[in-house]
């Protein structure tokens, strides 16, 4: 069997979520033993606790009673766990910027498939620094972020150097970072499956790797080939998506607050192409476009706008998105924190016209005399097909020789600002 090692996988891993959440949006909480339990259950567990608590040997899936007793002076909330869902769905709302292959495996764990985004924003390392800084930047929470070729080599890369780690591990990795570990690192070996390995004088994931596996399987049975598997680098499991991806977003946290609308409508200019190039690459089209305020210090809005006909060229989703902006009304006394576009209603490429043409036909009803009421004019879509074979040379280029080879002059002067 040999590796497949052409996947760059990422697994994210908040830290300490829930308290450092509890920390976050309580200042006075920071540095400070931080146990997110309910101290009056009596058969009450720890849910998560803050690093400053794992010192006193306080850790996840502890009764209270005995965390209790190991940390009396710790400070101890009761759960919220509609406020940690809220933070859960922004920090997805991250990891979608980058890939809509996102598999989540709790509120604050999940692993995502760039491999084929690696042209639009880098190499697996230099995305991992992209979402731990926006995270930190927009959430104000860390990660942990391991990069591989595979899901169980990014999972395990993820928790060594926590909390607000990055460690790749490539192939040529495996001996100096993985075959140390202890074989309790091996993904599906609990306390009982480890004391079966010690008896064949297996401690380390590298003694599993040089294990003759004929022998393995006369005392494990088909787990020694799992592990055996697992010890020598080798997962192929794909990362699955919880669901189709419904949308596909971009999102600015501005270090400053934002008042010129000319800055913004250039923002929104990027983002739509970001959001256009991540279409044509999947092969879908959208129809409904969404402009996304956040006003200092947190009001939220968004306003959206469904096309006649669904697209994935930059021109029409600006003009939308722009449209949508004018409609705010933005004075120089409104101070922009964030702003984002999504796209929706995502169809394969080339069925946008058809659905939008029997929308059309179906959608009202008329008598022979009535006389139709005026509608609100959508902004028209015009299939241009020299600006898709524009689209097309340019994400060529880009592909070949990095997203700053091309780029619209207005966006070279936004960035010089």
């Amino acid at each position: 069997m040999e590796r497949d090692t052409a996947r760059t996988i990422l697994h994210l891993d908040m830290d300490a979520f829930f308290a450092s959440v509890e920390q976050r949006d309580h200042p006075e909480l920071r540095g400070k033993p931080v146990i997110i339990a309910h101290p009056a259950a009596v058969r009450g567990v720890v849910s998560t606790c803050s690093y400053e608590a794992r010192r006193f040997g306080v850790h996840s899936a502890m009764p209270t009673a005995r965390a209790l007793r190991l940390c009396p002076d710790g400070i101890y909330i009761e759960p919220n766990h509609r406020k940690y869902s809220a933070v859960s769905r922004e920090m997805m709302a991250i990891l979608a910027r980058y890939t809509p292959l996102i598999e989540p495996l709790s509120v604050d764990e999940a692993f995502l498939d760039v491999t084929g985004c690696r042209r639009l924003f880098g190499d697996g390392v230099t995305i991992a620094r992209r979402i731990k800084e926006e995270i930190r930047r927009e959430l104000q929470l860390t990660a942990s972020v391991g990069i591989s070729y595979n899901k169980f080599l990014a999972k395990l890369a993820s928790d060594l150097e926590k909390p607000n780690g990055l460690v790749p591990i490539m192939p040529d990795d495996l001996e100096a970072k993985v075959h140390p570990l202890p074989i309790t690192r091996l993904w599906g070996v609990g306390q009982k499956g480890a004391e079966q390995l010690q008896r064949l004088g297996l401690h380390t994931i590298g003694d599993v790797a040089r294990m003759d596996v004929v022998r393995m399987r006369t005392f494990l049975g088909s787990t020694a080939d799992h592990i055996y598997a697992l010890a020598h680098g080798w997962d192929e499991r794909p990362v699955v998506p919880e669901r189709e991806a419904k949308s596909v977003g971009q999102e600015t946290t501005f270090a400053t607050d934002v008042r010129d609308v000319v800055f913004l409508e250039s923002t929104l200019l990027a983002q739509c192409e970001k959001i256009a190039r991540r279409l044509r690459k999947t092969g879908v089209e959208g129809r409904t476009v969404t402009l996304k305020l956040r006003y200092a210090p947190w009001r939220t809005i968004t306003r959206s706008q469904t096309l006649p006909r669904a697209t994935d060229l930059e021109t029409p989703l600006y003009a939308a998105v722009k449209g949508l902006l004018t409609k705010c009304g933005l004075t120089r006394e409104d101070a922009i924190r964030l702003i984002g576009v999504q796209v929706g209603n995502l169809v394969p490429k080339g069925q946008g016209s058809a659905e939008a043409e029997d929308a059309q036909a179906f959608g009202e009803q008329l008598s022979l005399f009535d006389v139709p009421a005026a509608k609100p004019a959508a902004p028209v879509v015009e299939v241009d097909p020299r600006q898709q074979e524009l689209s097309r040379v340019v994400d060529s280029l880009k592909d070949k020789f990095g997203e700053k080879i091309v780029t619209r002059a207005r966006l070279v002067r936004r960035d010089e600002e």
